[in-house]
């Protein structure tokens, strides 16, 4: 029998430091280490529940791998969980090995799945290193934009380092022996939790009211009288602010008075973010301050970075009662509650709206139970009448998990990129190597094992392969040589990019025709790219305002839309306007500005590099400065000044040219000291600068 003790001693000794909270193992991981998995050399995918410790066996195999002298690389879908896992990992140091980002300078890298994919393509020497890789969130090889991405950097991993072994940690799929059958892997499934949970669906009939949102309140005053929280999952933006300002409203006068103080901290460390941004509260901020006095806050992607950092560690540490969400939260940052209620199960979609797969239903419900804290999690599904709380209960909670397929062929722009990146890589150079290539992969695999697909499956590849390659040369990304197929300068541009072949289509074709630059013509056409995000409106409030400023910057529009929103919102930032003004003026989530805008500035560098490879050389010192602007949010006559002194950022910059205008060389470092915000160091700095 598998016990701690069991342990190869200085594996045992490492984990038991890195991880003093566990004592043993639990019956999943067992299961898992007694099928032979730290000895084995085989590709393995280990799925069992969230929070059923799926992380220490990666963990484990990790330590063993490297123990042996070996690298490691640990693959997750998104920035939160890498910066979630470097923070974790970090503890390995140590035992004197190295953390970081990449396997050129660590023994052990945490990546994205666009990073991996990246070396996969033109790292092989530091990729031909890895002893292991560890694929964390593994099913999310189904989802439609990261799926290919991790599918495809399996497929040409195993190309280039065929002896490199594969840990996938993973939620249970119902297709699990196909999967396994494309990665060639053992498969260990178990259904322990450490925390039972318990699925329900209630409905407003039961509680003698037509509203989901009193039931939501009714689950929060039971959760308040057990000392417990509760996550609440909404379809909308829209739908968190109001379901926590309304449960906040309702519950405020049952909270004891011994927790509001810690409440009203949070509520004050949630207005100080864009102080210290040099903006005033937006009516955002506001909004989520006041629900968060009385203990319920919401999270969506409208507000500032930092603000959710504080929500999630405020939950975390017992300061709030409950957090609304959208469904985005149930990936990414980990936050067990001991109860997890879903009040919407449909989504919009271009087909009007659509129930949410049973997949995510699982996902979200997986969230409820807080080991070390709970006994027992509860997820709650929440119907209008009872006839729907049992077709609810039928579909959702006896359901089953529907079966995943690639979507690579569905994603175009993955197939382009994929086709780029091999010939760009030297891996193909005609179609019938692409086609190769494309029939190792998952897709490939579910093509020619499918008794309705595997007769058409070579011609239906072929066909989708040449039609992406007939896109690529008319766009004068891929041309044909007497060697094969290439990549041109603009090919190779994008295969070592991470935008989108539409997005450098888009910029492409904008430069060609384009007889000089015309800056707010070029912020325009970048906010109808794919790859920037968008700042969004936030309600039905009139969009005139948008529509005047665009017209007053020589772009007329009919359709007011998020790009346009945030066109707006960009010209307005490089003019040196805050999130509070650019709210009050455009009503848009103006706390996503400066994440757009920090897009912005490197899609700008992008854009500047097309128009070197494409011989444009007149617009490249304005789009220098362009990018700068976008970077620090400034008016083109303060770059100088918050490019030569670090720190000093935009609004003390625009305070000392006020104070001092743009030669700063007379005035002395107490002089500077004058303006608000310049202490001592600041004003050497400057003097600094000035002087050179």
């Amino acid at each position: 029998m598998i016990i701690m003790e069991t342990l190869d001693y200085n594996l045992k000794d490492i984990i038991k430091g890195c991880y003093p909270h566990i004592e043993n193992f639990n019956p999943a991981q067992k299961a898992v280490i007694e099928s032979g998995y730290l000895d084995a050399k085989d590709n393995y995918i280990i799925a069992i529940p969230t929070a059923s410790g799926k992380t220490l066996l990666g963990v484990l195999a990790a330590i063993k791998t490297l123990l042996n002298g070996g690298k490691v690389i640990y693959a997750v879908p998104l920035l939160s969980i890498q910066n979630e896992k470097l923070k974790e990992f970090k503890l390995l140091e140590e035992y004197g090995f190295t953390v970081g980002r990449h396997p050129q300078s660590s023994d052990l890298s945490v990546m994205v799945f666009e990073s991996f994919d990246s070396i996969t393509r033109f790292s092989w020497n530091h990729l031909r290193e890895v002893d292991l890789l560890i694929v964390d969130e593994f099913h999310m090889i189904g989802e439609y934009s990261r799926g290919p991405t991790i599918e495809c950097a399996l497929t040409r991993s195993h190309m280039v380092n065929p002896g490199m072994r594969i840990v996938a940690l993973s939620a249970t799929l119902q297709n699990m022996e196909e999967i396994a059958g494309w990665l060639n892997a053992r498969v260990v499934e178990h259904d322990f939790r450490p925390v039972p949970l318990h699925k329900e669906v209630l409905n407003t009939e039961m509680f003698s009211t037509r509203n989901k949102n009193d039931v939501i309140v009714k689950i929060l005053e039971k959760a308040l009288e057990e000392n417990s929280q509760a996550l609440a999952f909404v379809s909308t933006r829209r739908f968190t602010e109001s379901l926590a300002s309304f449960v906040a409203d309702k519950i405020k006068n049952k909270v004891p008075p011994s927790r509001k103080k810690a409440f009203r901290e949070v509520s004050e460390k949630i207005l100080q973010v864009p102080e210290k941004k040099g903006s005033r509260p937006t009516s955002i901020c506001l909004k989520l301050a006041d629900s968060a006095k009385n203990g319920v806050a919401f999270h969506h992607a409208g507000l500032f970075s930092e603000q959710k950092e504080i929500i999630e560690d405020e939950f975390r540490s017992g300061n709030l009662l409950m957090i609304t969400a959208t469904p985005s939260l149930m990936y990414g940052v980990n936050l067990p509650s001991r109860s997890v209620v879903i009040r919407d199960y449909t989504r919009w979609t271009s087909q009007g709206p659509q129930k949410i797969p049973v997949f995510d239903y699982e996902q979200m419900s997986g969230r409820a139970g807080r080991p070390q804290y709970d006994d027992v999690g509860y997820s709650y599904l929440i119907a209008k009448t009872l006839d729907e709380a049992y077709d609810l209960q039928e579909y959702y909670v006896q359901g089953e998990i529907e079966p995943t397929h690639s979507k690579l062929i569905e994603n175009k722009d993955a197939i382009y990129r994929q086709i780029i990146a091999q010939i760009a890589s030297s891996m193909a150079k005609n179609p019938v190597e692409l086609q190769e290539f494309f029939s190792k992969t998952f897709y490939g695999y579910q093509m020619e094992n499918s008794p309705y697909m595997s007769t058409f499956a070579a011609e239906s590849m072929e066909y989708e392969i040449n039609n992406a390659v007939e896109f690529l040369m008319h766009n004068g990304i891929l041309q044909a040589t007497p060697e094969g197929l290439k990549t041109t300068s603009l090919g190779l541009l994008i295969a070592k990019s991470n935008y989108s072949v539409e997005t450098a289509v888009k910029l492409k074709e904008f430069a060609s025709n384009m007889d000089e630059l015309d800056i707010y013509k070029l912020i325009y056409q970048i906010c109808h790219t794919p790859d920037l995000p968008l700042i969004s409106f936030k309600g039905r409030k009139s969009k005139d305002p948008v529509r005047e400023k665009l017209s007053s910057a020589g772009i007329f529009a009919v359709d007011m839309q998020n790009a346009e929103a945030t066109a707006a919102s960009l010209m307005e930032w490089i003019d040196e306007r805050n999130e509070y003004e650019i709210e009050n003026a455009f009503h848009v989530y103006a706390a996503t500005t400066r994440r757009a805008a920090y897009e912005a500035s490197l899609m700008v560098k992008f854009f500047r590099d097309i128009c070197q490879v494409l011989g444009i050389y007149q617009p490249l010192g304005d789009l220098d400065i362009l990018s700068a602007r976008f970077y620090y949010g400034v008016k083109e006559e303060l770059i100088p000044l918050v490019l030569g002194v670090k720190r000093l950022g935009r609004k003390r910059a625009r305070a000392l040219f006020k104070a001092f205008g743009e030669d700063l060389r007379p005035f002395t470092e107490k002089e500077l000291q004058k303006v608000e915000g310049i202490g001592p160091k600041l004003a050497a700095a400057v003097h600094r600068y000035a002087q050179s």
